[in-house]
């Protein structure tokens, strides 16, 4: 498994939680930044990560900002993304279990490292069950392919 993570500058804190946290599991994982506290644009760092894990240079993404919304929405302007912003560890077994979320968003304003290290560690070793789940996915992904990627050229 390789996971990226990146976070803006209201989620710097999380985001080395998180690498941590990966190291203790021994999940191979690229930080894509930032290193900053001065104000940074979110999409910068969501779009590429989203982009990497939509082409297969990854399995999963985790994203932090301040409320994780931000990423959240530009993550998932990406094809074939399904970003989930996850604030409770019932949700993040959900959104794996039931829609085979490949990216994690969440928000460092609004929940602690502790918390945060809980969800990232569920989410990644919850599995997709498939099954009934597996159509809805696909009719997503259908949806993508007939409708919103057909003018881009």
């Amino acid at each position: 498994m390789k996971v990226l993570i990146a976070s803006d500058h209201g989620g710097v804190n999380i985001r080395k939680e998180i690498m941590s946290l990966m190291e203790e599991m021994k999940i191979m994982y690229e930080d894509l930044g930032c290193e900053c506290s001065n104000s940074v644009d979110y999409p910068d760092y969501a779009i590429p990560v989203a982009e990497k894990v939509a082409n297969g240079e990854a399995d999963f993404g985790i994203l932090i900002c301040g409320t994780g919304i931000g990423m959240s929405i530009a993550a998932n302007k990406v094809k074939g993304i399904r970003c989930a912003l996850v604030h409770d560890v019932f949700s993040a077994i959900a959104t794996r279990e039931h829609n085979d979320s490949n990216i994690l968003a969440m928000g460092e304003r609004v929940i602690g490292p502790g918390l945060a290290r809980e969800i990232a560690k569920v989410w990644l070793t919850t599995q997709f069950l498939g099954n009934r789940h597996e159509k809805r996915i696909q009719k997503i992904t259908q949806y993508e392919e007939e409708y919103c990627y057909q003018n881009w050229n």
